[in-house]
């Protein structure tokens, strides 16, 4: 038995890296994907163009204005004078946001009141622009809070030392420290690439394993394969196995990209990442399997696999958090294989969370893989006789 199972996989292992269209399909997606994440999408808001407007022309608006210089988060790229030049400078995407001094900005800070200045934000990337609001918040914040204590050090110490006595400023306030954990430095790069493994390794094994068996009956070969000694179970190990053994290779090869390249961290178990990726294999093989029950061409296994996939991959959490969804949306994720194994990749990479925190992903996971190989199974079976 298992020496003709060894000769179909060598058969598929052979076929596969002889088509260059099949070779490109192993490299490219990893290769493309890792760059796309790994560099062009990111999330950091760092940088954002400003545009100031000072209608106060204070040393105290020009110190807010060196606060906004000053940090890694914006960068002043105008001075409009009116509003129209304002709005010309939003219309032309050259500001993100405009900070207006309004006047009286230094008078209202000296007697101890709420200074005014508004902030604009451009909020077509409404997450982009919730981000750029908060920090112009705290920067605005932070030198309001820092110009009182100076003022109030300021008239009360002259006071006191006139009077012969030390006041003391000492006053009940609660100090926050916060601290992240898992992604220090709040970088997306570290949140996306753990996920490119699972989009890989989905997307690979799905349409390998679809287009291989459709490409048998496709070129007619398939009746000349059911005519020799080969059982039904042993040709159906024979093209799942190798591409099996494929997905294996796409999660070491984006691992170590990961590693090596974009320095994210790994902190779990390499066996509970193994021990996932071959639960999680168990149902990207069998919905290969499946779509090729149901297709007669390469080219509809090719279209079946990719409808199959963009859902499942949107609706995993790749991208966007799952409980940010329609309540409907999130129970229909539950019957996803991607959610799950996407919650153990970045679990195992950032949290280094093992199976005692895991072990229901795990289980759900591997549950779904066997039902879903198994269906395909008995499927390919019926239709194979």
């Amino acid at each position: 038995m298992w020496e003709r199972i060894l000769v179909i996989i060598r058969k598929e292992l052979i076929q596969t890296l002889r088509d260059p269209r099949r070779r490109i399909l192993l490299i490219g997606p990893p290769i493309l994907q890792l760059i796309i994440f790994g560099y062009a999408v990111n999330l950091d808001v760092e940088n954002a163009r400003v545009a100031w407007m000072d209608l106060d022309r204070t040393p105290q608006s020009r110190e807010l204005r060196a606060a906004f210089e000053g940090s890694v988060h914006f960068r002043v790229v105008g001075s409009p004078s009116s509003a129209g030049e304002m709005q010309d400078l939003m219309d032309r995407d050259e500001a993100q946001v405009i900070v207006r001094v309004l006047p009286g900005f230094a008078r209202d800070l000296m007697r101890g009141r709420v200074p005014a200045v508004q902030v604009l934000v451009d909020g077509t990337n409404s997450n982009t622009a919730a981000i750029i609001a908060s920090h112009a918040q705290q920067i605005v914040s932070g030198y309001a809070l820092q110009a009182q204590k100076e003022l109030m050090t300021a008239k009360i110490f002259p006071a006191a030392a006139a009077a012969g006595g030390i006041p003391s400023l000492n006053t009940a306030s609660v100090s926050v420290q916060p601290r992240v954990w898992f992604n220090p430095s709040l970088k997306s790069r570290e949140y996306f690439v753990p996920g490119v493994i699972v989009n890989i390794i989905s997307l690979v094994t799905i349409m390998l394993t679809a287009m291989s068996i459709v490409r048998e009956k496709e070129i007619g070969t398939m009746e000349q394969l059911m005519v020799t000694p080969i059982r039904p179970i042993e040709l159906m190990l024979g093209k799942v196995l190798p591409f099996g053994a494929i997905g294996l290779f796409e999660v070491a090869l984006v691992t170590t990209g990961a590693l090596l390249v974009f320095q994210i961290p790994f902190r779990g178990s390499v066996w509970m990442l193994l021990v996932s990726s071959l639960a999680f294999l168990l149902t990207t093989l069998g919905m290969g399997l499946f779509i090729s029950t149901i297709s007669n061409t390469q080219q509809q296994a090719m279209m079946a696999s990719t409808t199959f996939f963009m859902p499942a991959m949107m609706l995993s959490g790749f991208t966007f958090p799952i409980r940010n969804m329609p309540a409907a949306v999130q129970y229909l994720t539950y019957i996803n294989p991607l959610r799950y194994f996407m919650e153990i990749v970045r679990g195992v990479f950032l949290k280094g969370t093992g199976l005692e925190a895991l072990w229901l992903q795990l289980v759900l996971l591997t549950g779904l893989g066997v039902l879903v190989l198994g269906f395909s199974a008995l499927r390919f079976h019926k239709r194979l006789d």
